[in-house]
């Protein structure tokens, strides 16, 4: 089993990188693979709802979403990670799930995820809701610990410090990996998840 992890900051070894390696040294544990994937240092634009990505299963526009969109098709879960920038995540990450979920949904769906934050002080909780929105919309079940997936610190220094911070991270790494492990219990059982109903969409203006 494999569990891919986004760092979403353009820090590649500061806070948000430093929560993530957490939950993957406690991830090796269960025997679980895991590989770090470095999103907020990269030029991604966003989303132009072109929609030409439909029947294709990737984005028109051949960057690291592509890249990423295949990893996940053989990946089991995900765990995304972003700093708070004025109480949501960083631009470029929402840039990248925007595109990813949009043209690659299909390689997501049913494979557990979470999402963890980074900030100084405030509005993590916030930005947490935000990230939890793509996976909650794309049948994916969300992984949770014993507090919200956060961690506080100016640098990775303070992070490393912050206790309850690093043991929530670990802890979410063992539900991840209770999770993943189930997940292939049923599987060997035959146990698959309903099939769904074709999409129906409402308009709001008719």
């Amino acid at each position: 089993m494999k569990v891919l992890l986004l760092n979403g900051s353009p820090h590649k070894n500061g806070c948000t990188y430093t929560a993530l390696s957490e939950a993957a040294s406690q991830l090796a544990k269960h025997n679980i693979e895991t590989e770090i994937i470095q999103i907020g240092s990269e030029a991604i634009r966003g989303c132009t709802a072109c929609g030409a990505c439909r029947g294709k299963g990737l984005c028109v526009y051949d960057d690291i979403v592509n890249e990423v969109i295949e990893k996940a098709k053989t990946a089991d879960g995900f765990l995304v990670g972003s700093p708070v920038y004025y109480a949501s995540p960083n631009g470029t990450l929402i840039s990248f799930l925007d595109r990813l979920f949009f043209a690659g949904s299909y390689a997501l769906a049913y494979k557990p995820a979470a999402s963890v934050v980074s900030a100084r002080r405030g509005g993590t909780t916030a930005s947490f809701e935000v990230l939890n929105k793509y996976f909650m919309m794309t049948n994916m079940p969300v992984v949770t610990s014993q507090y919200w997936n956060m961690v506080h610190g100016s640098c990775a220094e303070d992070v490393q410090k912050d206790e309850e911070g690093l043991q929530t991270m670990r802890r979410l790494a063992d539900n991840m990996a209770w999770l993943l492990k189930c997940i292939e219990a049923g599987k060997a059982q035959g146990i698959t998840p309903a099939e769904p109903e074709p999409v129906v969409r409402t308009n709001f203006i008719r």
